[in-house]
């Protein structure tokens, strides 16, 4: 990885800024791992701060603007330049590059990929993270800073749900162009836990094959996580191709899946957002089940593990990071899911739109 010098310019920005596991369904073998972070990973301390860390990202952002083909993007040099209260000013050399697709090609800040040597990282806050996601504001505006908090949310929501997902942590992070030498913008932005983290933490390793059915998942982690996605009002996932899933292989040979990527999700009702014409629902805010079916016994257990995190769930928009968010999209997305709890509360309800509704049904 090339160095970058690091400037007076990088450094002055930086000064700028800086100012249980719940109930599982029984595996078919074995029982699921505990939900401890820090036990298998090293980047656990690095996800378990709760407070905003303020960083600061310099790299010529007119370049990387013009990589539209995350394929065939390269890597451009850049400088992370880290601020706290637990550190002193540390500019550590990096890499970036783009990734994506709908927002590569239409937002203002391109989603991009971080790249850190171990050497780099070692011994300070970022220690252990290796290329991980940077999910950032599609353009420098309010709104659309508030869909990156939106989102945020959600990961938090899921990781209340299972270990089986990603743990995120909050940036405040400086956007500064080193071909112009300015500072562009500063607004709110979070890493997300890298897939080889996430399976060492799991005691699991990643699968890339593709075409998984009802039948290659274990039941319980399967319904979980449709009726996550339902929750907040997601269609743009699904299984058989890994778009937006990730598969983990546990010890007992139990295909677990993961999902991310929620922007296009009914809860965060991004003004860009869009569901796809094959579907019978218009509005990404309209809930349609796109879970695999699993046998009816599980259902139930999976309802009980949302029913007992609802209070836990409703106060993470109460907490000082879900008090980032507006007000009045705080108190819009808990009445979003209150509509959910009503759902899944009646029987009625269920059997049409969530058991009725599941993929695979033979």
């Amino acid at each position: 990885m090339r160095l970058v010098r690091i400037t007076s310019f990088a450094l002055c920005v930086a000064a700028s800024v800086a100012g249980s596991q719940t109930q599982q369904g029984t595996a078919k073998a074995a029982k699921p791992p505990k939900d401890k972070v820090a036990d298998n990973t090293t980047t656990g301390r690095f996800f378990e701060v709760g407070v905003p860390l303020p960083v600061t990202l310099t790299t010529n952002f007119g370049r990387l603007r013009g990589d539209k083909n995350a394929e065939t993007a390269p890597w451009r040099p850049a400088t992370v330049t880290v601020a706290g209260a637990d550190t002193a000013h540390l500019a550590i050399p990096a890499r970036v590059k783009t990734r994506g697709i709908w927002r590569l090609k239409n937002c203002q800040y391109p989603p991009i990929r971080l790249n850190f040597t171990s050497e780099a990282v070692k011994h300070t806050v970022l220690h252990g993270l290796d290329q991980p996601k940077l999910v950032s504001n599609c353009r420098d505006d309010d709104t659309y800073e508030q869909y990156v908090l939106q989102e945020f949310q959600l990961y938090r929501i899921y990781r209340l749900l299972t270990p089986a997902s990603h743990a995120v942590r909050l940036l405040r992070m400086t956007y500064a162009d080193s071909g112009s030498n300015k500072m562009l913008a500063t607004r709110y932005a979070f890493i997300e836990e890298e897939p080889a983290e996430l399976a060492g933490r799991l005691q699991a390793r990643q699968s890339k094959l593709k075409g998984a059915g009802p039948d290659d998942l274990e039941p319980f982690q399967s319904a979980l996580i449709g009726v996550f996605e339902y929750m907040i009002g997601n269609t743009d996932w699904g299984i058989g191709g890994l778009h937006n899933v990730e598969l983990y292989q546990m010890p007992n040979g139990d295909n677990w899946p993961v999902v991310y990527d929620f922007d296009f999700s009914g809860a965060v009702n991004a003004r860009y957002a869009t569901v796809d014409p094959k579907l019978s629902v218009r509005r990404v805010r309209d809930r349609l089940y796109r879970g695999y079916c699993v046998p009816k016994e599980y259902y139930p257990r999976v309802f009980d593990v949302f029913n007992a995190k609802k209070d836990s769930i409703y106060a993470l928009y109460k907490d000082s990071l879900g008090k980032l968010l507006k007000k009045d999209i705080a108190d819009e997305t808990l009445q979003y899911f209150d509509d959910f709890y009503k759902t899944i509360n009646n029987p009625r309800s269920v059997k049409q739109e969530i058991m009725d509704a599941c993929l695979g049904r033979k």
